[in-house]
């Protein structure tokens, strides 16, 4: 799977997103997810595929 995003400002937006949707996982989870950076990084990917 790849990603391009068209410029800074439209990958800022992706990882504003990723984050507030990985604040609510977290909250279903029930503590801080150590590994958030896979999880952003799946996040991103499945959402540029439409996944999400």
């Amino acid at each position: 799977m790849r990603a391009t995003y068209e410029s800074a400002a439209d990958l800022a937006e992706a990882l504003r997103r990723a984050e507030a949707a990985h604040g609510r996982y977290e909250e279903q989870l029930g503590h801080p997810d150590p590994d958030w950076p896979t999880w952003y990084a799946q996040y991103m990917l499945q959402e540029q595929s439409n996944t999400t």
